[in-house]
């Protein structure tokens, strides 16, 4: 009798046919991901070959101190079956140049190999060890009996060698390598991005004077300038992974990477030192001493580890320079304890976790025996910058509420001052109007005393010598001396409304005083005026200068030229390419000697041109008298 499966028993065994189907899967997918660790090695130093089996990782510097020259490793692995999709090799670390080449097929190759035995020129080239490598394997490559040959140039001091190498399906070895490109790679370029936002941002404040000392006068606050500095270096040091190819030939290249990191460690000490206030303690002035002739030291003991194959002397220096700093970082952080001061406190955090970073990344590359392993302080030392960014963006803020306060204040005063200032302007524009009118009444009073009051006076001995017995004054030559003192009265008030520079209205206003006289004299006037151009130069005063000295020369027609034709002439001419204004008084009167006699309207009138800056000029012979005045326009 045959019994029926129920459906438990069913669903049992399709349940163990799953599982055992998983279990393969899972199996054949962790079997498929190998990765080789054990190699035959053919290590070439000094064209000395040795032929040795090796247990990556394989650290050249390590086994080989102070060496340079080249390796070659064989590996033969083998697969259950032979691979019918696209693998990967993923290489965490190696170099400084190498080729891969699988089942007798190049895959890979970057940098120079030597050509033959004794080549040196191949070696201190470009650097192609400091990323992680991936070569994607074609599935028409792969056996299941392979064999893998890796060869690799090895410079001294550059960190050559090779690291366990990982192999099977690009789904699962790609995203290894991708994991690490990006810690290793990509997370510098952000490092590199962060440090120079920080140091740029920090050298601005720097440069721009915006520290602030007590006193209000304003300096540049050391402290940007330390933290500027060190994060600036800190991208150089970091960005080293992306170089492949220095600009400068090695070992300078190399001295150059520990001198950003010896800058670096120096700066952000003396940052701490500034921040802490340790500028006069004894304790820090000495550690500020060991730092600065250490910071000199990094680049000879790295020139000399470097360039002579001594790697100790390097590896002593950064003994030392370690040791200084952790005994500054572990003063710093005595004091941040016991402080209230909050940007300290954030400081010797980081401080105290980049001590911690940097321990852990001294046992990995210098005492374990792991090779490819990412170093943390770069990515920690971001901390530090943050601490220290924040900290100079705390003072720049600080700084500039004190600079607004002292801003406030100073506007403040200056408003008073302004205030005061306007009173005072005030008391001296009325003081000024006040001299003003002084200056205009003492100039017309002078010039009626020199005008009217002479002519007055003239008439006066013209009347006391009449009366003396000598004979009756002449009516008429009294008359005229009257009339003349009648017209330079009217002409002195004329003068304060002359427009100044108007010399056309000037002339035209004493033709309409003047006019009736010189037809009641009997003169025949002949105008010849042009509209002539305003003389800028020509001030109130000046205006008023050219009235009495073209009235003293009408003057002197009247009274003494015995002339028919007076001639008052104004023209605008050009003189090397500059035009100047000319106004002449011409008669047809007996003319006289201006060298030899001495009148006082002359002098007056020579006096007032040399005052006004006008050019004089007179000329006379019997039947013609010329009176010149030359303005600039």
């Amino acid at each position: 009798m045959t019994r029926r499966r129920g459906p438990l028993v069913w669903f049992g065994q399709v349940a163990k046919w799953w599982l055992l189907l998983s279990l393969a899967w899972v199996s054949y997918g962790e079997a498929a991901v190998v990765t080789l660790t054990q190699a035959q090695a053919t290590v070439t130093i000094q064209s000395q070959t040795v032929r040795k089996e090796l247990q990556l990782p394989y650290h050249w510097d390590r086994a080989n101190p102070g060496q340079r020259g080249e390796a070659v490793f064989d590996f033969d692995f083998d697969l259950p079956r032979a691979p019918g999709d696209v693998w990967g090799i993923y290489l965490p670390r190696l170099g400084n140049a190498y080729e891969i080449w699988l089942n007798g097929i190049e895959l890979q190759s970057h940098g120079a190999m030597a050509q033959r035995e004794g080549d040196v020129q191949a070696y201190n080239g470009a650097d192609f060890g400091r990323v992680p490598r991936y070569v994607t394997v074609d599935a028409s490559h792969l056996q299941t009996s392979n064999h893998m040959r890796i060869r690799i140039r090895a410079d001294v001091g550059r960190r050559g060698g090779l690291a366990p190498v990982v192999i099977g399906p690009q789904s699962e070895v790609l995203p290894m390598y991708e994991q690490d490109y990006r810690w290793r790679a990509t997370g510098s370029v952000a490092v590199v991005a962060f440090c120079f936002a920080v140091g740029l941002t920090a050298l601005a404040l720097w440069t721009t004077d915006a520290g602030l000392v007590s006193g209000g006068h304003r300096s540049r606050d050391p402290l940007y300038f330390f933290v500027a500095v060190a994060q600036l270096f800190w991208a150089l040091h970091v960005g080293d992974v992306l170089v492949e190819a220095p600009a400068l030939p090695w070992p300078w290249w190399g001295a150059v990477q520990v001198i950003a990191l010896d800058v670096w460690g120096g700066s952000m000490t003396l940052a701490c030192m500034e921040l802490a206030g340790w500028r006069d303690d004894a304790l820090s002035r000495r550690l500020r001493q060991a730092t600065l002739w250490l910071m000199l030291l990094g680049p000879v003991s790295a020139l000399w580890a470097l360039g002579l194959g001594q790697p100790l002397v390097l590896t002593a220096w950064y003994v030392g320079y370690g040791c200084t700093i952790l005994v500054f970082i572990a003063k710093f952080l005595w004091s941040a304890v016991g402080r209230t001061n909050a940007e300290q406190r954030i400081v010797a955090v980081a401080a105290a976790i980049n001590i911690l970073v940097a321990l852990r990344d001294i046992f990995v590359f210098r005492f374990d025996q792991t090779y490819g392993s990412n170093t943390w302080l770069r990515y920690s030392s971001v901390l530090f910058g943050l601490a220290l960014g924040y900290v100079a963006l705390m003072r720049f803020r600080a700084t500039s509420g004190q600079l607004h306060d002292l801003l406030g204040t100073l506007a403040a005063r200056v408003s008073e001052k302004e205030a005061a200032l306007g009173e005072t302007y005030a008391k001296l524009e009325l003081l000024a109007r006040q001299q003003e009118r002084t200056a205009e009444r003492g100039r017309i009073l002078r010039n009626m005393h020199d005008g009217v009051g002479s002519h007055i006076s003239s008439a006066m001995r013209q009347l006391q010598a009449g009366g003396d017995g000598n004979g009756l004054v002449a009516r008429d030559e009294v008359l005229l001396t009257l009339r003349d003192a009648l017209d330079q009265l009217k002409l002195s008030i004329d003068s304060i409304h002359l427009t100044p520079g108007d010399v056309t209205s000037l002339l035209a206003n004493m033709r309409y005083r003047l006019g009736p006289r010189f037809t009641a004299m009997g003169l025949e006037l002949r105008w010849d005026v042009d509209l002539l151009p305003v003389c800028r130069g020509m001030d109130a005063g000046a205006m008023n200068e050219l009235q009495f000295m073209l009235y003293e020369a009408l003057s002197n027609v009247l009274q003494h030229a015995h002339a028919h034709v007076l001639s008052v002439e104004g023209h605008i001419e050009t003189l090397g390419g500059v035009e100047q204004v000319f106004v002449r008084v011409v008669d047809d009167g007996c003319g006289f000697d201006p060298a030899s006699e001495q009148r006082k309207g002359l002098a007056a009138m020579r006096e007032r041109a040399n005052s006004i800056g006008a050019r004089l000029s007179i000329s006379s012979e019997p039947g013609k008298t010329v009176v010149q005045i030359q303005l600039d326009v």
